[in-house]
């Protein structure tokens, strides 16, 4: 056995309080927490338009009826048990899915417990089921996009990645990835521990991906590739105008009657998609400029009006249109989601470059590559 490996950042002082609680953030919970949503508001989506074709059937009879929200809760209770009867990653996305489905038939019926006669077509429930949805958005970004891991964070979810393959062995891909996690890890008490047990965990030949992982891992390549193209900006600033253009439509119908809301939702949307242009513009003027600094720059501008738009403007769209304002909250999470991608892989090669240079990268082939 070899001696704990040290460095100038290992020790138990040198950690935050949480680490030192044994508090640690993984590293793949983003997708996780994005599929535990994307579930869930599917979940709603499918549910109401099934009731709405079915005639929304009574299941019981009599004085009986079996709320969906039950089913909810099994759902999640399901989710639960599965997440905490299993070590290791590989049932982290069923879990994710099964808690997802419940969460979604659970928060459906949110309107039958926020009024006195148990009104489930209760108007303002859309809203009410968006505004759920983005605060646990906003809880996830608090935890996971606000901070940096921690090097003592990637080891431990190495090792975190190595505990399925003692059972089952590790496929290479597996493998490659929890190298390079621990490559991220170097310097940390017990790194070359960590090094040898990936390398000692017996090989598994077949290979059988997490089809979530999968089908997250192919639209972030998507994202990527569609990017690169020169013609992916005009994109992204024709479809957030595009759907500011809708949300101001909504907004002037409220302010002259045409939709029976309170007056200040229509001026609430009105002042959401001034603010959304005016982000995007502040925008397109940085753009304008030569060095990738302005393209960053550029880049949060718009992320920034679409956060508005998310955060106020398709909130108050739900109050007044409910669930017709699903097509503008699908564009914009999906051009969030593309920025995200933007800004992240320039995040990595403004700050990571030095570090992946130093320490034989944290990407996979290029692990393939050292050993």
């Amino acid at each position: 056995m070899t001696e704990p490996s040290t460095g100038p950042r290992s020790g138990v002082a040198s950690r935050g309080r949480v680490l030192r609680l044994g508090v640690v953030r993984d590293t793949a919970a983003v997708r996780h927490v994005v599929t535990f949503l994307v579930v869930a508001v599917a979940t709603v989506l499918v549910t109401r338009f099934l009731l709405a074709a079915s005639g929304y059937p009574q299941v019981g009879g009599g004085d009986l009826h079996v709320a969906h929200v039950l089913w909810g809760g099994l759902g999640m209770a399901l989710g639960i048990v599965v997440l905490l009867s299993f070590v290791g990653p590989t049932l982290r996305s069923l879990g994710a899915v099964l808690s997802g489905i419940g969460f979604g038939l659970f928060v459906d019926e949110i309107g039958k417990f926020v009024t006195a006669d148990n009104d489930y077509f209760y108007e303002p429930t859309a809203a009410l089921i968006y505004a759920t949805v983005v605060v646990l958005v906003l809880v996830a970004e608090a935890l996971h996009g606000r901070r940096r891991h921690h090097p003592a964070e990637y080891l431990a979810v190495a090792t975190d990645r190595a505990v399925a393959g003692v059972a089952g062995g590790l496929t290479d891909s597996a493998r490659e990835e929890a190298r390079a996690l621990v490559a991220l890890g170097r310097g940390e008490p017990g790194s070359d521990e960590v090094a040898a047990l990936v390398d000692a965990v017996p090989r598994d030949p077949v290979d059988m991906p997490d089809p979530v992982r999968a089908l997250v891992d192919r639209a972030s390549s998507w994202f990527t590739a569609a990017l690169e193209r020169r013609w992916a900006a005009v994109v992204v600033v024709v479809a957030v105008l595009g759907v500011a253009g809708g949300s101001l439509a909504a907004g002037i119908r409220v302010l002259r009657g045409g939709i029976d809301v309170p007056t200040w939702v229509g001026l609430g949307i009105v002042a959401g998609v001034a603010a959304t242009v005016a982000c995007v513009v502040v925008g397109v003027v940085r753009s304008r400029g030569h060095g990738a600094g302005d393209r960053r720059a550029a880049a949060v501008w718009v992320r920034r009006g679409v956060l508005v738009s998310l955060l106020l403007t398709q909130l108050l769209v739900f109050r007044a249109l409910q669930w017709v304002g699903v097509a503008g909250l699908v564009v914009d999470l999906l051009v969030l989601a593309a920025l995200g991608a933007a800004l992240g892989r320039d995040d990595e090669q403004r700050h990571g470059g030095s570090r992946t240079r130093s320490r034989s990268t944290a990407d996979p082939a290029s692990v393939r590559r050292r050993g």
